[in-house]
């Protein structure tokens, strides 16, 4: 299935992060918290303006984002955990 998300919303594929921490110590499931960093695998058309014209979204496909701890809506799409935000959500595009 494909998702095009509308106007300035983008679907994001959350990135695991590391299961040990800088001394060794292996993370149970139970205390991890959530990602807060993704990858972009779609992108709206981008959000009209009071104009009538339409302004491009900042963010693109495969970019690398961080976002919010509690941005966007949960989904699962062809047994996939996906994230879909605003773009206003995305707090910094990784280099």
């Amino acid at each position: 299935m494909k998702l095009e998300p509308s106007h300035d919303r983008i679907v994001v594929k959350r990135l695991e992060e590391e299961q040990k921490t800088a001394g060794g110590i292996i993370i149970p499931d139970t205390a991890k918290e959530r990602p807060q960093q993704g990858k972009v695998m779609a992108a709206g058309d981008g959000k009209f303006r009071d104009n009538g014209t339409r302004s491009p979204l900042d963010v693109k496909v495969g970019d690398r984002i961080l976002f919010s701890k509690y941005a966007g809506t949960d989904i699962k799409v062809e047994g996939e955990e996906l994230l879909i935000m605003r773009e206003d959500d995305v707090l910094a595009i990784v280099e």
